[in-house]
């Protein structure tokens, strides 16, 4: 069983993993590099254990011990209880749902072994934004996509933020990051997949008219918020699909275009 441990002094050193956690910079340098990362909330942190991450240590408000009983008596990590004010001056923000901890990363897997079981693969380049990030692993995941391969300045899906989002489905699809772009992408059709440009240009095909739910392996390659996808990597493409817009709509935000053209790609939707 876990140790209760009660802390009064937000600068107690053993509560340094969740020091500064509004400050993404900060963040983003110290997770990957000390091995960590911040799951918030008691969904999202049952499923952090459900998907095999160790423990390094919790952090609850008083209210919200008997909430994670069950935890505390299965994993044999400390448990910090500290005040509703104390969370606050630690975290630097208002932990409204009184529950945080800290897991160990595991190493990634290479995208050849990602590649290898995989027939429906999502491929982002440059997506930094967050609450994107979890919204395309949300997405993903409800929708049946089986990987998902980032570009070298994808965004972390691990940073707290992006886990919050996606409701901890970042856990249950797989990703990879390849190592150099937009040349990684050669790993992707070498694994014997169609890789398909999500863009709004005009000479891109209606994704439905590409049928994609029909082929044997596809990459639905995304870009990022507004910019989109590279001209690199939209010539690196074997072909680009579009999502048809009414009303005088140009395009979607990527979160929303993601689940659309996850829709199109799965093979066991109605009508496929």
């Amino acid at each position: 069983m876990a140790e209760l441990i009660t802390i009064d002094d937000p600068d107690d050193p053993r509560l340094r993993d969740y020091t500064g956690l509004t400050d993404v910079e900060l963040r983003r340098r110290r997770e990957p590099a000390e091995g960590l990362f911040i799951a918030e909330g008691e969904k999202v942190i049952r499923r952090a254990k459900q998907a095999g991450y160790e423990m390094r240590s919790m952090l609850l408000s008083a209210k919200w011990v008997d909430v994670m009983r069950d935890v505390i008596e299965e994993v044999p990590a400390p448990v910090y209880v500290v005040t509703p004010d104390l969370a606050e001056r630690v975290t630097g923000y208002h932990v409204h749902r009184g529950a945080l901890a800290s897991m160990q990363r595991t190493p990634l897997p290479t995208a050849g072994e990602l590649l290898h079981h995989a027939r429906r693969v999502v491929v982002m380049e440059g997506v930094n934004d967050h609450t994107n990030i979890g919204a395309i692993f949300r997405s993903a995941a409800a929708l049946g996509m089986d990987a998902v391969l980032l570009s070298p300045d994808c965004a972390d899906p691990l940073y707290r933020r992006s886990v919050k989002v996606s409701m901890g489905a970042v856990f249950s699809v797989p990703y990879a990051r390849l190592e150099t772009w937009p040349r990684g992408l050669e790993t992707v059709r070498g694994a014997g997949f169609k890789l398909l440009a999500l863009t709004p240009h005009e000479k891109a095909t209606p994704i439905d008219e590409a049928a994609p739910h029909r082929l044997d392996r596809v990459a639905l390659m995304l870009g990022a918020e507004g910019e989109g996808l590279s001209a690199k990597a939209l010539t690196a493409a074997d072909a680009w699909v579009r999502i048809p817009m009414a009303h005088g709509v140009d395009s979607l935000n990527v979160g929303a275009a993601a689940a659309v053209a996850f829709y199109a790609v799965a093979t066991d939707r109605p009508g496929a």
